[in-house]
C-alpha cells in the first residue's frame, strides 16, 4: 500500500477522515490512500480503472466481513491471482501452451499487528458508500438447490471463467470465490453480479441481467463458499 499514488485529484488528509471512525483514520490516511480510493473517486475513466493499485475501499463497510478483514490483514493473501489489472501480469504461454501469470510481479500487501488491524477495520467497515449502492436485507438466504446453483455458477453463466471456486479451478483473471462466504457480505455479491457497473462504469465483469430468482440462487451459492477450516 505504499506505492505512489495514482488517484490524481483524491488527496485525502486526516482532518477529512477523522469523521469516519475512531483512531484507524490516521493508519487509511498514511498507509492505503496511496493505492486505495476511499471515498469515491472523482475520475470515473478507464485509465484510472487501469492504472489503480488497489481495489477501490469507499464501500469496504457494505461489503466485507468484519471478522474476514481483521484477520486478512494480519496475514495478507492472494484474493485476486493475476492482481488488480490482470493482463499487467499475464504472459503468453510458450509454443502454443495456456497464457501463464507472471507471479513475480504480483504485489505483496503489508501485515498489520493485531492492534492496527483492529484499528484499520473499524474504519473501513464505516465506509459504505452512495445510498442505494448495496441495498441491506436484498438478499434472502432461501434454500437453494446446491447442485444446481453450481450449475448456474459454473456453467449456465460462466462465472469459473474468471473466477475460481475451488483452489487450482477457474479462471484467475478475477478473485478468488472459494473464501467468498467468510470475505464477503451476501448483500453486497448479490448487488454486484446485479449491476458490477454500478459500482465501476469500466469493470470487466458483465452484466447478465439475471432474474430475482436466479440472483437469489447464485448469490445463496456464492455465500457457502468458504476456505476448509471454517466449514
Amino acid at each position: 500500500m505504499k506505492l505512489t499514488h495514482v488517484f490524481g485529484a483524491l488527496t485525502l488528509g486526516t482532518a477529512t477522515l477523522t469523521a469516519w471512525a475512531g483512531g484507524g483514520q490516521d493508519l487509511l490516511a498514511k498507509q492505503c490512500i496511496s493505492c486505495h480510493a476511499i471515498t469515491k473517486p472523482e475520475s470515473a475513466s478507464l485509465e484510472r480503472l487501469w492504472e489503480r493499485k488497489g481495489p477501490d475501499l469507499y464501500f469496504s463497510g457494505s461489503k466485507f466481513n468484519r471478522e474476514w478483514l481483521e484477520a486478512w490483514l494480519q496475514n495478507p493473501t492472494a484474493i485476486r491471482p493475476a492482481g488488480v489489472m490482470y493482463s499487467k501480469l499475464v504472459k503468453a504461454g510458450a509454443g502454443g501452451t495456456p497464457d501463464v501469470i507472471d507471479s513475480s510481479q504480483l504485489p505483496t500487501h503489508p501485515k498489520l499487528s493485531k492492534e492496527d488491524a483492529t484499528l484499520a477495520a473499524e474504519a473501513l467497515m464505516a465506509l459504505k458508500g452512495s445510498d442505494g449502492l448495496v441495498e441491506k436485507g436484498a438478499f434472502k438466504n432461501e434454500p437453494v438447490n446446491a447442485s444446481f446453483a453450481a450449475m448456474l455458477f459454473s456453467k449456465l453463466r460462466g462465472c469459473s471463467s474468471c473466477h475460481a471456486a475451488k483452489p487450482g479451478t477457474g479462471g484467475a483473471s478475477a478473485p478468488e470465490l472459494y473464501t467468498a462466504g467468510d470475505r464477503l457480505q451476501p448483500d453486497f455479491v448479490l448487488a454486484y453480479i446485479k449491476d458490477p457497473q454500478k459500482f465501476d462504469p469500466h469493470v470487466w465483469m458483465p452484466k447478465f441481467d439475471l432474474n430475482a430468482a436466479d440472483l437469489q440462487k447464485l448469490t445463496g451459492y456464492i455465500a457457502t463458499l468458504k476456505s476448509a477450516e471454517k466449514k
